[in-house]
């Protein structure tokens, strides 16, 4: 059984520092639950019951139409070398868009990152390690350069093009209300 904690501790902090992956789950009543990988430098502890994300644009925008109706979230960061450990960090989460007035405060604390979509503030209310023993070993390589590719070659107006045909509903057809957000 893994062991429960009310925040994140400093050693918590600094196993996060160390991933190169982390995955962020999330799911309204009825709809799917959706589970997506994230990587770049796109993660920020604030404290030890802050921590922000910066999305960028992809295929879909799921977690923004489930955050919005229903705030809980779930990141998991797990070991992929010594020493065995999973990470999750439950809590409530907002969506932050870039038409929001705490939008340039938060962008501020990450390296600018084309395709910016949202940053997604959690406040935490549950940290919960497990033993992490059946996770393989892999080995970083580096992070994959193509989504930040594809939105320098889309450019800002491109990326907004982009939102309004694939990113405004979820795959249940919950609004991400990413075009009205950004006017």
């Amino acid at each position: 059984m893994g062991r429960k904690f009310d925040a994140l501790s400093e050693q918590h902090i600094h196993f996060i520092a160390e991933q190169k992956i982390f995955f962020v789950a999330t799911a309204i009543e009825d709809s799917r639950v959706n589970l997506s990988p994230k990587g770049l430098d796109a993660l920020r502890v604030i404290d030890a019951g802050r921590v922000l994300w910066l999305n960028l644009t992809g295929s879909g925008n799921e977690t923004s139409a489930h955050v919005q109706r229903d705030p809980r979230m779930t990141l998991m960061f797990c070991a992929f070398e010594d020493p065995p450990m999973i990470l999750r960090v439950y809590g409530t989460a907002r969506v932050v868009h870039p038409g929001d007035p705490d939008w340039a405060n938060l962008l501020s604390l990450f390296k600018p990152l084309p395709g910016a979509r949202q940053i997604f503030d959690l406040a935490v209310d549950l940290v919960q390690t497990s033993c992490g023993m059946g996770v393989p070993y892999f080995t970083y390589s580096g992070d994959r350069e193509q989504l930040v590719d594809w939105a320098l070659k889309k450019g800002d107006e491109g990326v907004r093009d982009y939102w309004e045909q694939k990113n405004q509903v979820s795959i249940d057809g919950i609004p991400t209300r990413i075009v009205e957000k950004n006017r």
